[in-house]
Parts: structure tokens; sequence; C-alpha cells
């Protein structure tokens, strides 16, 4: 997967690094640590302009997260409370992601845009607790821009061996994949524990 990436970014240019920032941010999990990295190195040998690649990343990034949340936001109630329910979902997942948001909203997008893994997914429980899009869009834009720029520019550092930036944050990688899983299942849980008081 990884070396079809490099060899699309390389024939694609700005516009691959857009499609494939676009996909990695609406749920496709595609290694921003290697496409990122991979456009400065090119950068670097004036195959890409630098702050193109920056643009076109981040662009990307805005525009799949938006579609995520967008899609979750519409449909993410009716999916909860109606099929959602055979696997054990509530209302009081709902409430949940809601009181989350709602406390840390702006922030919790903008650190979930620098974190691998969190970052692919974070605009699902955002969507969920319907948080008004200008600020989701105005936090998705400053952490990808972040993101992107340190990415970029590491690869344009190191050029040829821009896939050090990838196996660098590798470690990173599993651990929070699995804090990110035992969130869900602590927020599954606490969910059916509210929806569950409530009703009674």
């Amino acid at each position: 997967m990884s070396h079809q990436i490099i060899q699309l970014i390389t024939a694609g240019g700005l516009i691959a690094i857009f499609l494939t920032m676009a996909a990695e941010s609406a749920g496709i999990p595609i290694s921003s640590e290697i496409v990122v990295p991979l456009g400065g190195a090119l950068a670097s040998q004036a195959k890409l302009s630098f702050v193109g690649v920056v643009i076109a990343a981040s662009a990307g990034n805005l525009l799949g997260s938006l579609i995520a949340y967008l899609l979750v936001r519409r449909y993410g109630e009716v999916l909860i409370l109606g099929p959602g329910r055979r696997v054990g979902l509530t209302a009081g997942h709902l409430r949940l992601a809601n009181r989350f948001f709602d406390r840390w909203g702006l922030f919790a997008v903008f650190a979930g845009r620098l974190l691998p893994v969190i970052r692919t997914y974070i605009s699902f429980p955002a969507g969920l607790s319907r948080i008004t899009v200008v600020p989701f869009t105005v936090a998705t834009i400053l952490g990808a821009v972040l993101w992107n720029l340190a990415l970029a520019f590491a690869g344009f550092k190191l050029g040829q061996n821009y896939e050090r930036v990838a196996n660098a944050l590798g470690p990173f990688t599993l651990p929070l994949a699995i804090l990110l899983l035992l969130a869900i299942i602590v927020a599954y849980y606490y969910g059916r524990r509210i929806g569950e008081t409530e009703a009674a």
C-alpha cells in the first residue's frame, strides 16, 4: 500500500497529495506520515513547491474532514438510534459525545488533528456532537496546517530519507491506536449507563 501511494504521489504531485489527504481525513487509513514528507522531499528537489505541498495537504484534510463531519452530523443520530441499537448504542452515547465537545470543542478537534491515528477519525465524534461548522473548520485548518508544515519540513530536510519520518512516528502509532480503542470501549459502556439511568 505504501509503495503504491509513493508511486501515486511521485506521478500525481500536488493533486495526488490533495486527494490522498482528503481520503485520509474522510476516514480511509492512508498515512500522512508517508505522503506529506514525500511531498517535502520532492520540494527539496525542486519538483514541487514546498508551500504548495502544505496547502494541498491541508486543503485535502479540510475537505475530507468536512465530508466525514457533515455525513455523521446528518446521519449519525439516525444510525445510532436505528441500526446502532442492535449493537447496544443508545441516546446516551449521543449525549456523551455532546458533553465532551461542549467542554473541549475547539481544542479537541485541534489537538486531534495533531495526533497520528486519532487525526483520521476526529471528525466522526465532532459530527456526532453537532459542534458548529465554523469552529470545526477553524480548528481543522489550524491543526492540519501545523501537522503538514512539520511533516513537509521534515521531508524537505531529510530528502531521499523522508521515510524516516514515518519510522520515527511509528512507535507512537500503536499505543495511540490502543488508547483510542480503550477510549471507545469506555465511552461505549459509559454511554450505555447514561442511557439506562435516564430511561429508569
